[in-house]
């Protein structure tokens, strides 16, 4: 489990465009090392406008995207195209505004209908289509049924939730590589999420957290919490794991743990 470095700016603007050039920087860097980049994408606003600083900043040009590949951390199980999806919110935001292979941009099934009946639409199955996809692109070297993932996002929710892990959840046990939600607490209830043990399998772990609304399950991840209470204490990346946080997030840390910018 690596330790956390935790880093703060000013405002939400300031993060989302400092994060923004941060992540096109480990992106070529990791092209010229590997050849290829790897991302999970997160939702969320902060997310999202992290995703569209990237896109409208020349760092983002630096990037090679026909050599990234794109995966989502979570998604709200809900058709093809609904606004509230992750992947229709990244595409709006970045993927439909620079040039990336579509081959290796992997968005999580989406649900037939909003009100499929009992076993018309299967969340479960849906997300263990989203497990085959991940072990279809692993390769021998990663001795699991994951592709090497260089940079995974999350968000936390005011009540310490990532993914779609949410406090408490039966999910948070879970150890295959995806799971199907259900009886989410915030809606929509039904979602697919990659797993902790998939989370922490990812090279380094970045954290985008904004608003004051944050500040207190912030303060109790880096405290060290349970995961069953809060979640976000134990998404760790394997080699780095970063807490990107504005000033309204970072309220009720120490001011020693906290790098300011």
């Amino acid at each position: 489990m690596s330790a956390s470095v935790v880093t703060a700016w000013r405002d939400a603007d300031s993060l989302a465009e400092a994060v923004a050039a941060r992540l096109a920087t480990r992106l070529v860097t990791t092209q010229a090392a590997r050849g290829e980049a790897s991302i999970v994408l997160t939702g969320g606003s902060i997310g999202i406008a992290t995703l569209a600083a990237l896109a409208g900043t020349t760092s983002g040009n630096s990037v090679d995207w026909s050599r990234v590949n794109v995966w989502w951390g979570d998604e709200r199980f809900v058709p093809h195209g609904h606004p509230d999806r992750n992947d229709r919110q990244a595409r709006e935001a970045l993927l439909d505004h620079v040039a990336v292979d579509e081959s290796r941009v992997h968005p999580m099934p989406a649900s037939a209908s909003l009100l499929a009946g009992p076993g018309a639409d299967d969340v479960h199955e849906a997300a263990g289509t989203y497990a085959d996809e991940l072990a279809r692109w692993a390769s021998v070297e990663s001795h699991a049924p994951i592709p090497h993932l260089d940079v995974l996002l999350l968000g936390v929710g005011p009540d310490g939730h990532v993914a779609s892990l949410f406090p408490h959840s039966p999910a948070l046990y879970d150890t295959r590589t995806v799971v199907g939600v259900e009886g989410s607490p915030k809606p929509p209830p039904r979602r697919i999420s990659l797993t902790l043990p998939t989370i922490q399998s990812a090279d380094e772990v970045w954290l985008i957290v904004a608003g004051e609304s944050k500040a207190a399950a912030v303060a109790m991840a880096l405290a060290g919490a349970g995961p069953m209470s809060i979640p976000a204490s134990v998404a760790t990346g394997r080699h780095e794991t970063h807490w990107l946080l504005d000033r309204a997030a970072a309220r009720d840390l120490p001011t020693g743990l906290v790098r300011p910018l």
